[in-house]
């Protein structure tokens, strides 16, 4: 039997996670990134993130097979309590839940950390097409995300224009005099 874990990502995945990365930049509009960042830049990628925010993986038999991780929503302090997600999944690992038990760990994780607002910013095809369809806008409604927002003809990938959309979920309670938010316990400073 197979052995799959969701566990923190460490400096040494970064080459794993950037395989998965690379078919969304290439090959679709997932991403609006246009060239394949280097293992070196990845690598600071993960270390920004690390230093505050949760980033799991979803590791099968040594293989990273998705990933997702918090990172800061718009970045002025007033937004601490808020922070935007993402997901990657290896395109062979899609329909297993992997999506749903890495956004269950990475919602846990910054609930623990007193965030209350999560946002995920989604590309999204007036008309779906080979390179990007809105399976991502259905995963997030299926987790419990709303829509919030969307910007037309934003972005431009592949000699074609694509909107973008913001959705959010509110897993906690807004008060006057509300905690600040903690880094995340496994945070690497």
């Amino acid at each position: 039997m197979d052995a799959l874990e969701i566990r923190l990502v460490t400096a040494e995945d970064a080459p794993g996670l950037l395989k998965v990365y690379e078919h969304y930049v290439r090959h679709t509009a997932i991403s609006f990134e246009y060239e394949v960042p280097t293992l070196e830049e990845f690598r600071a990628r993960i270390a920004r993130t690390r230093q505050k925010y949760p980033y799991f993986a979803a590791v099968e038999n040594g293989r990273i097979l998705g990933y997702a991780y918090a990172g800061p929503f718009v970045g002025r302090k007033a937004y601490d309590w808020s922070a935007e997600l993402t997901v990657y999944l290896a395109p062979e690992a899609k329909g297993r839940g992997l999506g749903r038990k890495l956004y269950e760990a990475l919602e846990n994780a910054l609930a623990g950390m007193g965030v209350l607002n999560l946002y995920a910013c989604i590309g999204y095809p007036e008309e779906e097409d080979e390179y990007l369809t809105r399976n991502s806008a259905e995963f997030h409604a299926h987790m419990g995300f709303s829509p919030a927002g969307r910007f037309r003809q934003c972005g431009y990938k592949f000699d074609r224009w694509y909107d973008m959309i913001w959705m959010e979920k509110i897993i906690g309670k807004h008060e006057s005099g509300q905690k600040p938010v903690r880094p995340f316990p496994d945070a690497v400073r």
